[in-house]
């Protein structure tokens, strides 16, 4: 352990996300380098965000969701310990010890050691396949086990709770959820509400049993566990998660002498001190005024304030939290503001309700009618931010508050404009960052959202705050005379929609003649892909076409992907990922004589590496006379539709996977959009196709098929969102038409579809009003637009094999036909790869 004499020592017992908050605090106010600052952390892991933590089941790892780095504590002077259990504290001493029994000396103490999940004392609670919802180590354990698990039961109805059941459905369980309250979230939720979130969850497959009391767990006849139930019913389940709550993690103070409250709980005071002025506690394990805080919040206040008063400014205060939350949980928006329950002496409420579509809204008002006291939201939280507003800065309502519930209409009052929340309102509460805060930075010179966020940290905490962020810095930077352009670039003043409006309106079929009518100047690496891109997406002309080859990055060009060496990949269309044997052969055949390295993809097809420019056409080539089409992996395009073998083969199958998969990617091959678009197809719920992580994702029920829509994996994972149940084969193709054609007509240059659903004013329901209800009146034309695309479809390596104009750009030199020489591989696993620049030197010695 590094020690510095001569500095004051601060040391932190925690590295939860409220410990790492308050390092980060004396970093920013400089602090760290005035004092001898150690952390010891419990778990091997550096600070994570539990926040996310059921993203770890989506594709992301521990580094993924770390908060920090070793190298940037390191950096900062600060001393990190992990795995390091603190086991006593010696408050006349002034010191701690650990669980190694070394000693360490403090000046000041900070306890952030959180809380602990609680789990009801049911007999059989420890039982082999019964687990916690907390920790990495938890999370490793709960998959290894699901591995051999067809069900998982949640013991508890609450926030965690649900979050928990994502998890199980995550890992392919077949979930359940026992809740000992008449409701779900009985802490944020009225009895309307949670029974209306109960149908919704059920309504995804999820089994929920409220009012239920486990009396005990023992071994089950058909599965691991046996549920007993106070009623005398009972559960079968192979795999147990307890998520009933959280108890603050306060043994260590306990131990040590410090009061603590009569359920448990560090009793602070307003800056945080504990009954010892010289140890402060933080987050969940702390008390104030009676209250445990549960989420992340409040946590990182009472971090703030500690900091501020351990270096001596004592300029702020901890004045309590608001506990609003707005979640989705199993795809279902939940928000609750303040007095939910309506427990203020003489208040009012109104009440939408929507039993059709899934909504229900509740405000609770002052007696008056002029004050927002709380708010319940179940199934759409677009209204959610404004009403936050109106609550937490204390805004007169308006004279008919009702309208503020009910769905737009001409007599309804508008939304809160940035314009009427004042300088103090709470934009991020994660980071407790006003609008204050936000419009100094834009002053400073931030001219957009990412600027702010690296400045002042809002949204990236949950996120919940996004959308409320960008309208406060628009408004901001219009403010201030900044103009907040949507261009595509400097060549257009329009956006990409605006552009694929003109296009298709106008009938415009050039680049040439876009750019004569609408734009100026010669066009740019920007608009050219765009425009190109709408223009396949519109007409579907051949790419490499004479008007449309200029337009093309390299990839599009070649209709290869370029790898780091300068070579090219090969990827020939598998639909579906079903191959017959003189496929295979045909495939393995031209890799041999080509000496290609070659990998089955992510996406269910055999990808072939090495080729060189002028092999192009001659690997096409073969591979077209074998029947083999494009698989376009290097367009921003319909990549593939991966699936299980469904009921063909599959004793869980429940309808045919491999045929809908097939059918699915031989309809919609050859569409072009903003982004690369990746379907799946499972045959059951076990999910083995990983559909909901793909921008369309199909999973066969006993009744049809279930439709997820706008999910995709990459750098930011998303879960696709449930659209519609039990569809029909002409429903669900129907709907597929409407969802990619809307998508590809509206969204923004390079947009995924996750990203474009979620900038949809009104998200998820919106989309399902315009294609299911056709709000718009637009379904008939989508349908014929992509009709168009499925009627004129080519295969592009075929219609360039036809061209000897095209032919002549497969050259690696303009005049010669030789080949390039630093092309240089080496051999490895039997395979070839690029050679390192090291390796080429050594092979050139050799040569010599």
């Amino acid at each position: 352990m590094t020690t510095n004499q001569n500095k004051p020592r601060i040391v932190v017992v925690g590295n939860g996300m409220v410990g790492h908050h308050f390092i980060e605090q004396l970093i920013q106010s400089g602090a760290n380098q005035a004092f001898d600052v150690q952390v010891f952390g419990e778990e091997k892991y550096i600070a994570y965000d539990r926040v996310h933590l059921s993203e770890y089941f989506t594709g992301k790892n521990a580094e993924d969701l770390s908060l920090t780095t070793s190298e940037f504590y390191k950096d900062n002077n600060i001393d990190f310990h992990a795995n390091t259990k603190v086991v006593a504290i010696d408050t006349p001493a002034n010191s701690i010890r650990l669980d190694d029994c070394t000693q360490v000396d403090y000046d000041k103490l900070i306890l952030a050691t959180g809380s602990y999940p609680f789990v009801p004392p049911i007999p059989g609670h420890k039982r082999d396949n019964t687990f916690v919802y907390r920790t990495f180590d938890d999370l490793d354990a709960m998959r290894e086990c699901a591995k051999d698990c067809k069900t998982g039961t949640v013991v508890g109805g609450g926030l965690l709770g649900l979050e928990a059941a994502n998890a199980l459905k995550n890992l392919g369980l077949e979930t359940q959820v026992v809740e000992f309250a008449p409701r779900l979230m009985p802490v944020q939720l009225d009895e309307t509400g949670g029974a209306m979130l109960k149908d919704m969850i059920e309504g995804i497959g999820v089994d929920v049993y409220t009012a239920t009391a486990t009396n005990e767990i023992v071994d089950g006849e058909a599965a691991f566990h046996r549920m007993n139930f106070a009623d005398g019913s009972h559960l079968e389940t192979d795999l147990i998660l307890f998520s009933a709550g959280i108890r603050p993690q306060d043994e260590l103070a306990r131990t040590s002498g410090l009061t603590l409250g009569e359920r448990g709980g560090i009793e602070i005071n307003n800056v945080c001190q504990t009954s010892v002025d010289n140890i402060y506690a933080i987050g969940e394990c702390a008390l104030w005024n009676g209250k445990i805080f549960g989420l992340v919040a409040p946590g990182y206040t009472m971090a703030k304030v500690a900091a501020d008063h351990v270096i001596g400014n004592n300029s702020l205060a901890f004045e309590g939290a608001d506990m609003s939350t707005k979640l989705k949980l199993l795809g279902c928006d939940v928000g609750s503001i303040g007095d939910a329950h309506q427990a203020t002496q003489g208040a009012k409420s109104f009440v939408y309700q929507d039993e059709l579509s899934n909504a229900y809204r509740k405000i609770v008002v002052s007696e008056d009618g002029s004050k927002l006291l709380g708010a319940v939201l179940v199934g759409d939280n677009s209204y959610y931010d404004t009403l936050l507003q109106y609550y937490l800065n204390g805004i007169d309502l308006p004279k008919e508050p009702q309208g503020l519930i009910l769905p737009a209409s001409d007599g309804a009052p508008a939304a809160l404009g940035v314009d009427a929340l004042p300088d103090t309102a709470s934009i991020c509460s994660c980071h407790n960052v006003t609008k204050a805060d936000i419009n100094a930075a834009v002053a400073g010179g931030a001219t957009g959202v990412a600027d702010v966020k690296g400045i002042t940290k809002a949204a990236t905490g949950c996120g919940g705050c996004a959308a409320l962020l960008k309208k406060v810095v628009d408004n901001e930077l219009l403010a201030l005379g900044i103009e907040v352009s949507t261009d595509i670039c400097e060549h257009f003043a329009y956006t990409r929609q605006d552009l694929f409006n003109l296009i298709k309106v106008e009938g415009i079929k050039t680049f040439a003649e876009l750019l004569d009518k609408h734009g100026k100047g010669k066009g740019c690496d920007i608009c050219k892909p765009a425009v190109g891109s709408i223009l396949a997406s519109v007409w579907n002309d051949y790419v490499l076409g004479k008007e449309h080859v200029a337009l093309q990055d390299t990839n599009d060009r070649y209709l290869a992907n370029m790898q780091k060496d300068g070579t090219y990949s090969v990827v020939p269309r598998i639909p579906g990922g079903e191959i017959t044997p003189d496929g295979l052969i045909a495939i393995g055949d031209v890799a041999k004589r080509y000496n290609l390295y070659t990998k089955i993809t992510g996406g269910q097809r055999i990808d072939l590496f090495g080729a060189t420019l002028p092999q192009l056409p001659k690997i096409w080539s073969e591979l077209v006379d074998a029947g083999f089409e494009t698989g376009q992996a290097y367009g921003k395009s319909v990549r593939t539709v991966k699936s299980c073998v469904g009921s063909t083969w599959c004793r869980y199958g429940v309808n045919d996977s491999v045929g809908m998969a097939i059918y699915i990617e031989n309809r919609y091959k050859g569409l072009r959009g903003p982004h690369k678009i990746k379907f799946a197809v499972s045959g059951c719920t076990r999910e083995c196709a990983e559909a909901q992580s793909k921008d369309i994702g199909v999973i066969a029920t006993e009744n049809g098929w279930n439709l997820y829509v706008c999910g995709n994996g990459g750098m930011k994972p998303r879960h696709a969102d449930l659209f519609a149940t039990d569809l029909t084969d002409e429903e669900l193709i129907r709907y597929i038409d409407r969802v990619l054609m809307l998508y590809v007509k509206t969204a923004d240059r390079l947009q995924r579809t996750a990203t474009w659903m979620d900038n949809l004013e009104g998200g998820l329901d919106y989309l399902k009003d315009v294609i299911i209800e056709d709000s718009l009146d637009l379904g008939a034309e989508l349908e014929a637009q992509m009709q168009h695309i499925v009627d004129t479809f080519q295969c592009e390596w075929t219609t360039t094999l036809k061209d000897e104009k095209a032919l002549k750009k497969f050259r690696q030199f303009v005049n010669a036909d030789e080949e390039d020489n630093n092309v240089v591989f080496v051999e490895e696993r039997g395979q070839i790869r690029p050679a390192t620049e090291s390796e080429k030197y050594e092979l050139i010695a050799k040569a010599v």
